[in-house]
């Protein structure tokens, strides 16, 4: 039995047969902490060490890239060999303690991929991104059949090795309009062959990604999908696609389904259906997480809004999730689990306003500010230290600079505010 009366101490049996000790589910963040070799570095080891010494039953890394052509931002860690499978293996013994599951985001970003980090990209169709932040991507070149087979090859390859190293699971990135999340829009895949065109042929590479994973890696080790609720854009996947989606994804036995939405031309929304009582907890894609529950049998990880133990006790309750999705509260205090579950942790969590204090500045770099920022505290926690109580934007535009030049000035996806 649990040691807490909470609902977020239950274990969740996955239907792999896997079981998760609770249901705090670390989400993604970009760590920004590769090396230059794009390999892991001491400091990603040991901030999971921290994160797994913190209480919550599943870490999912940031993207883990499959080629080091195709990068998503600066920092990022590729894994297309075995050339770093020593320091992979020391990161999942770290963020595998007292039990916790492991599991690596594996991505390409396609055509979002800034000119900071890649001249060349690709997507399903040769479609320039578009609106302000077109300026910072190259145009892509539209892929052929056989280079989608190399990439389906790539994803399956990251994903062995992370199983060798030692991660016990991984989590497909199909969201946030990187290459996956191309290939499911409409919008942004025009093709004609059978990766394109009505909505099952535009959910074939990421099929094809989720059977070449399934073979390798075998029956009992989970395998995640984080899949847009829908893309928040004219042309884009919509909430009813995603559903249909997600049905066929739980019918081929994804373990997970990790609810978000957004790209970088629409970033996060708060869905405008969703109950008022869900925009008063500040909840997001709560409107979609009931319909899908109502469609799929699959455990899902609803991530972005949860600020206090009650409203994540409320959405287990409800059964408006399975998992608790908590990013940014993390790189605060990376022990917040274990927090609420000896019972200290009942207070609101209130996020720091980043800011330098300079209006221009904040206007043109808010985005990158804010991501700067995280990834400050991350390194602060990865060195021992406790992170920031206050949202100096100059110091992570300063940190920002130092660790990853001018082009770590483009914009990325802000993301939800896990």
């Amino acid at each position: 039995m649990p040691a807490s009366n909470s609902v977020l101490a239950e274990p969740l049996t996955l239907p792999c047969g896997v079981t998760v000790k609770n249901r705090f589910f670390k989400a993604p963040m970009h760590e920004a902490l590769g090396t230059p070799e794009l390999g892991p570095s001491q400091d990603i080891v040991d901030l999971y060490g921290r994160w797994a010494d913190g209480g919550a039953g599943i870490l999912v890394t940031g993207n883990v890239a499959v080629d080091s052509r195709h990068l998503g931002e600066p920092g990022n860690i590729v894994v297309e060999d075995e050339s770093h499978l020593d320091m992979l293996r020391r990161w999942a013994q770290a963020g595998t303690a007292h039990g916790t599951q492991l599991w690596m985001q594996i991505n390409h970003p396609g055509r979002q991929s800034p000119r900071s980090v890649n001249r060349h990209p690709v997507a399903p169709s040769e479609i320039p991104s578009a609106g302000d932040y077109g300026q910072f991507f190259a145009p892509p070149r539209e892929l052929s059949r056989e280079e989608i087979g190399d990439i389906v090859r790539r994803f399956v390859t990251t994903a062995r090795i992370a199983k060798k190293a030692g991660f016990t699971g991984v989590e497909i990135h199909a969201a946030h309009g990187y290459l996956i999340s191309q290939f499911l829009s409409p919008v942004d895949n025009h093709r004609t062959d059978e990766y394109g065109g009505s909505l099952q042929g535009r959910m074939r590479f990421l099929v094809e990604v989720y059977q070449g994973m399934r073979e390798t890696l075998g029956p009992d080790f989970p395998i995640a999908v984080k899949l847009n609720s829908s893309d928040g854009e004219p042309g884009g996947m919509t909430q009813e696609e995603s559903l249909l989606i997600a049905a066929r994804l739980c019918e081929l036995g994804v373990d997970v389904l990790e609810v978000s939405g957004g790209t970088y031309r629409k970033p996060v929304f708060e869905e405008a259906d969703s109950g008022v009582e869900d925009h008063r907890r500040g909840v997001y894609f709560a409107d979609y997480a009931r319909r899908l529950k109502e469609l799929v049998s699959m455990p899902v990880a609803l991530t972005g809004g949860f600020r206090s133990a009650s409203e994540m006790e409320e959405a287990v309750t409800e059964g408006l999730t399975d998992l608790v999705g908590i990013g940014r509260p993390l790189a605060l205090m990376p022990d917040l689990p274990q927090r609420i579950l000896d019972g200290a942790g009942r207070r609101r969590i209130d996020l720091p306003r980043v800011s330098t204090r300079v209006k221009a500045l904040d206007e043109r770099l808010g985005s990158v500010l804010v991501i700067g920022w995280y990834e400050m505290q991350m390194h602060r926690l990865a060195q021992g230290r406790y992170a920031s109580a206050h949202g100096n934007g100059l110091a992570a535009l300063a940190f920002t600079l130092r660790r990853h030049g001018p082009g770590a000035l483009m914009p990325r996806r802000v993301g939800r505010r896990g």
